[in-house]
């Protein structure tokens, strides 16, 4: 254990360039082999949108960084958060410190994304690709990758963890994500055993589909625990899923990288809900 807690300390920026290219990479060559759904798409024109959107989200974090580094040194120097409260095996820390930054710094960041009218405008640049895939992991409107690390600071503050868990943390929410936004689905008797310890592309599939209430269910990012305990879980099978949202399904506006951008700052636009769609939507 001391020796990946070593490795997470001094982690190379190659090493996370890797991590994100090379996720990235498998899952795209995997689901091009075997989709979920084979789309009538330009791969490459809605890569390249969504590889725009990661581009800023690295660049608000890098931007960021220093205040997750200073803040992660000073809870440890002052012994501040629950890590710090207990003397912790390594192992436990790293268990105890990845499940509680997962809870607040991504399930409770995306469902506060949800609720709050604001953070939702900037969070809907996520929900309007109507062609969900690896790369979509990374369509972040860049206010909502301010939104997200803000998020990510407290759960540092609260948990007390040290860099090299912050950085674990950030290894495994990367490739996790990529994961579980990858055009595929797994079999059930696969997605039932790796669903009891991380979110499964069929779990958060669900959550991208296009209207209330299901929009508004599967939070996860890594661990598939907190919407079985905070009751925002839901099952449905993936060929039923219509990707998007409802508010704006115009290609005009989800597929231009100027009118993503500006979607934020539109007239605020009620989402309509499944109940208030008259007919049965098109499958993709």
């Amino acid at each position: 254990m001391e020796r990946i807690v070593t490795y997470f300390e001094h982690i190379p920026s190659s090493h996370r360039s890797l991590i994100l290219v090379g996720g990235i990479t498998l899952f795209w060559l995997i689901e091009s082999a075997a989709p979920l759904f084979r789309f009538n798409y330009r791969k490459i024109h809605h890569a390249g949108i969504n590889f725009f959107f990661t581009l800023t989200t690295i660049v608000v974090n890098f931007g960021l960084a220093v205040l997750l580094l200073r803040t992660s040194d000073w809870t440890v120097r002052q012994g501040v958060g629950l890590l710090q409260w207990v003397n912790w095996p390594l192992w436990a820390e790293a268990i105890v410190g990845l499940l509680a930054l997962d809870l607040i710094g991504a399930w409770l960041a995306h469902f506060t994304e949800h609720k709050v009218t604001w953070m939702w405008r900037f969070h809907l640049i996520h929900h309007t690709d109507t062609y969900v895939d690896t790369t979509t992991a990374n369509r972040h409107h860049p206010g909502e990758s301010v939104i997200r690390f803000i998020f990510t600071l407290l759960a540092v503050l609260v948990t007390g963890a040290p860099m090299w868990l912050v950085f674990m943390y950030q290894a495994f929410s990367v490739a996790l994500s990529q994961f579980n936004h990858a055009n595929i689905e797994l079999p059930r008797w696969a997605d039932r055993l790796l669903g009891l310890l991380i979110v499964t592309p069929n779990m958060h599939h669900v959550h991208h589909h296009y209207v209330l209430p299901i929009t508004n269910t599967n939070y996860g990012n890594i661990f598939p625990y907190w919407d079985r305990l905070f009751g925002t879980y839901h099952e449905m099978p993936g060929r039923d899923i219509r990707y998007g949202i409802d508010t704006h399904l115009n290609p005009a506006e989800h597929s231009r990288i100027k009118s993503l951008l500006h979607i934020p700052f539109q007239p605020y636009r009620q989402p309509v809900g499944e109940t208030n769609h008259s007919s049965e939507p098109e499958r993709v």
